[in-house]
């Protein structure tokens, strides 16, 4: 399911009109990239967590040329699914 089949379906589950829907879908998506900008973590309980990851910055090698490069330190967002959600995923 991609933004916009989420957008529909918010749209016909709640019978909402398309554009309300995706300003819905838009807020929240802002609220959580925000959060995790400021290094807030953000959890929707029977769902799962989203957090941010620091890594450290090493020495690479580039595969192809075999030429070393420094990677820079980085910040990764990290979806841990809550118990709820996978229990629901695994339902035989």
């Amino acid at each position: 399911m991609n933004k916009s089949e989420l957008i529909k379906t918010l749209a016909e589950a709640k019978n909402i009109h398309v554009d309300e829907a995706a300003a819905i879908i838009n807020s929240f998506i802002e609220s959580v990239k925000k959060a995790l900008a400021d290094g807030d973590r953000v959890e929707i309980r029977g769902f799962g967590s989203f957090k941010v990851k620091d890594y450290r910055g090493y020495v690479g090698r580039n595969p192809k040329s075999g030429v070393v490069v420094d990677v820079s330190p980085k910040k990764l967002p990290f979806f841990r699914p809550g118990k709820e959600l996978k229990e629901y995923i695994n339902q035989p």
